[in-house]
């Protein structure tokens, strides 16, 4: 086991990201709801063009370009059918109207006809948007430039005759003019949005290859940790776990919350056996809080001295507050250990377990900073990483409370503010290094 060596906050992120990669691969359904937020692991392609076929971007009539005097003079033709949306059909008799023998002057109900067989000299079909454009059209004209005017909803339209002239645009949607079959939908490592959904359903597909949803147990250690609404004197509420485990959520995490467990190695020795597990139930990241510093209650210290835990490598990191950290394997999976103190505990799991998180999820590389004015200084203490809980306001951020090391100031905090160790005074008007708290992709 190697003992404590201070190191910066990026050479301690680079240990803690060593020990991780992203999980396999699995295929989850595009109307699954926990496909969201997953990241995609191989390239996604287009199974069917987009459009799929060529349709009409406008309600009108459907032309044949050669049917129109080229000078914009206008023409009355016959309408010889209609095509609706979500029909393969065209609606309608196919030959012109009062034409013997036609279905209109015998009174029998029109016939659906196929698409492709309309088929007449001149002549118009009455179209809606959406709707396929028949075989052997290729323009159409909006309803709106023609002696129709407009088509009324829940009023059939009888007009035997539309009178309109060529358009300069043709108001057609070709079949595959966004997306044609073979194309690039989305690369590997592009987090799933409805965006994503949407074009991958629209081409054809019915399922994504993601990185699978990792599986976190949280884990904070204690004798003094009670249940919520069971503390009593001496005893605190843990409010770590609860912590943790929100923020491994919102990381992208499922989450196994253990509670809190006493100062005893044994029994957190047994908890680390029952979130481990084995098959594909057992976690995949395992953080714990409190005890790992050098008290004698440190139990997580003494556990991991203890022989069972592989790759241990305890670390003093040259932040504040966060000094103590600790990596270690148990049963193969990757241990992150951080301090029991609430606003340390959160500072860590954000810097440190957060990203281990996202490279697990298949994620590529840690969450992105940002440099931000500040509205109202502060002092830093020398010779270590400054790791702040902050406010953004119109102006920049600001300390989220007086004190930004105690728990009060962390229901106001949206971000960290991460201030180099040469700096001692952090003045209005100063740039800083932030990174959003929740998981920003």
């Amino acid at each position: 086991m190697t003992g404590p060596t201070p190191r910066t906050i990026a050479a301690h992120l680079s240990a803690t990201l060593a020990r991780v990669q992203p999980l396999g691969t699995v295929h989850v359904p595009l109307d699954a709801g926990d496909v969201l937020g997953l990241v995609l692991a191989r390239d996604v392609l287009a199974a069917a063009p987009v459009p799929a076929f060529d349709n009409s971007a406008m309600d009108g009539y459907a032309v044949r370009r050669a049917d129109l005097p080229d000078d914009g003079r206008e023409v009355t033709l016959p309408v010889l059918a209609d095509v609706r949306p979500g029909s393969p059909t065209v609606v309608g008799a196919i030959s012109g109207p009062n034409r013997p023998g036609s279905d209109r002057e015998s009174g029998q109900k029109s016939r659906p006809q196929p698409a492709g067989v309309v088929r007449r000299p001149a002549g118009v079909v009455r179209i809606m948007t959406g709707a396929p454009l028949p075989d052997g059209f290729d323009a159409v004209v909006p309803v709106e430039r023609t002696s129709t005017g407009r088509f009324v909803a829940g009023r059939p339209t009888t007009e035997r005759t539309v009178t309109l002239a060529r358009q300069p645009r043709d108001h057609v949607r070709r079949a595959g003019t966004d997306l044609a079959a073979g194309d690039l939908v989305a690369a590997a490592g592009t987090v799933v949005t409805p965006g994503t959904i949407a074009t991958a359903a629209a081409a054809g597909r019915t399922t994504l290859p993601v990185h699978r949803r990792p599986r976190v147990a949280v884990i904070s250690t204690g004798s003094e940790l009670a249940g919520l609404g069971t503390a009593s004197p001496g005893t605190i509420p843990d409010s770590n776990s609860l912590m943790l485990a929100a923020l491994a959520r919102a990381a992208g995490a499922d989450v196994v919350r253990v509670g809190a467990v006493p100062d005893d190695a044994g029994a957190l020795a047994a908890a680390l056996d029952g979130v481990v597990g084995t098959g594909t139930g057992g976690a995949d990241l395992v953080v714990t809080s409190g005890g790992v510093s050098a008290g004698a209650s440190d139990v997580v210290r003494e556990v991991l001295a203890a022989g069972s835990a592989q790759d241990v490598d305890v670390a003093a990191v040259a932040m504040r507050p966060g000094r103590p950290q600790a990596l270690a394997t148990w049963r193969g999976v990757p241990w992150v250990a951080v301090p029991g103190n609430p606003v340390s505990a959160l500072v860590s799991f954000t810097l440190f377990a957060r990203p281990a998180v996202r490279r697990l999820a298949g994620h590529d590389g840690p969450p992105p900073d940002r440099t931000v004015r500040v509205a109202r200084g502060w002092a830093s203490p020398p010779g270590a990483e400054q790791v702040l809980p902050v406010v953004t306001g119109p102006d920049g951020v600001a300390p989220a409370a007086r004190d930004g090391h105690h728990l009060s100031a962390l229901p106001a905090a949206d971000a960290l503010a991460i201030v180099p160790a040469e700096v001692t005074q952090v003045a209005p008007g100063d740039e800083v290094t932030v990174r959003a708290l929740g998981d920003p992709t």
